[in-house]
C-alpha cells in the first residue's frame, strides 16, 4: 500500500531551513530508505513562487499567482511511502521531525492519505486500466534509464 505523508505549512519567504532541520530530515529519510519504505520525498518552495489554477464546472480556468495567505492549508513537503498498512504509515508519519521547522508556540499537521490504485475505481474500463498500466511502465522505464 502506498501512502502520501503531507507536511502542512510553509516557511517565511526566503527563509532557508537551518542545519538542525536538514540533519533531522536526512536522518529520518535515511531510516525510511534503510527500512525500504521511502519511494519519494521533497520539500516545496514558498507559495510566492507558486500559482493556483481554479477550474469551474464549465471548464473555465483562472490562474492566480501566490503567495497564498492561509498557510495551514498549504503543502510544505511530502513523502511517498510504501508500507503494509495504514497503521504502519501512521507510525512512520508520527516520527517525521517537523517540529524542527516550527517556531515557539507554532503547530502544524502531518496528513496521511492512501494513494488510490486502479482497483479503487470500479468505473474504470479494462482499456483504461491497460492504458494506465502502460503509462506507469513508461514512467518506470524513464526513471530506470
Amino acid at each position: 500500500m502506498r501512502f502520501m505523508v503531507i507536511i502542512k505549512g510553509e516557511a517565511e519567504p526566503g527563509k532557508v531551513p537551518d542545519e538542525r532541520l536538514f540533519g533531522a530530515m536526512l536522518k529520518f529519510n535515511d531510516q525510511m530508505v534503510k527500512a525500504g519504505v521511502l519511494l519519494a520525498g521533497e520539500g516545496l518552495t514558498h507559495s510566492s513562487s507558486g500559482s493556483r489554477i481554479t477550474v469551474t464546472s464549465d471548464g473555465k480556468r483562472t490562474v492566480t499567482d501566490g503567495p497564498f495567505t492561509e498557510t495551514k492549508e498549504l503543502v510544505a513537503g511530502f513523502w511517498l511511502i510504501q508500507v503494509k498498512s495504514k497503521e504502519e504509515a501512521l507510525e512512520w508519519a508520527s516520527r517525521a521531525p517537523v517540529e524542527y521547522a516550527l517556531s515557539d508556540g507554532e503547530v502544524t499537521e502531518v496528513e496521511v492519505r492512501q494513494v488510490a490504485e486502479p482497483i479503487d475505481f470500479p468505473t474504470m474500463t479494462e482499456a483504461q486500466r491497460a492504458k494506465e498500466d502502460s503509462l506507469r511502465e513508461q514512467i518506470a522505464d524513464r526513471d530506470a534509464g
